[in-house]
């Protein structure tokens, strides 16, 4: 379910995804099919790890980055989630073959 809303963003980031539904900054960005696949993989990453683990585990593991890299936008593009999601967000096959817990082969 697609949920707009300006006001829930940074100005970097254009969209969020928090099982079952993607928001999205503009009413716009629902014709974009790379950000909506990219937000379609966050929602299946979220179901396999029972939505909860998911946020635990993203939040950790950008909190390390955050440490390691000392730079909020590298922490964020490190995270395992979006390593998956943005390397394969142009591919909008990907989930119809996308095995299950992918996400750990970008650790």
């Amino acid at each position: 379910m697609l949920i707009f809303s300006k006001y829930l963003f940074a100005e970097r980031f254009n969209a969020l995804t928090i099982w079952p539904f993607i928001f999205l900054k503009h009413k716009k960005l629902k014709d974009n099919r790379i950000i909506i696949n990219h937000e379609k993989i966050h929602l299946r990453q979220q179901i396999e790890m029972l939505w909860f683990l998911y946020f635990i585990l993203y939040f950790l593991e950008f909190s390390i980055n955050l440490i390691k890299y000392r730079d909020f936008m590298n922490a964020y593009y490190q995270i395992s989630f979006e390593k998956e999601a943005y390397q394969n967000e142009q591919n909008l096959t990907y989930l119809r073959k996308r095995k299950f817990w992918s996400f750990l082969k970008y650790y």
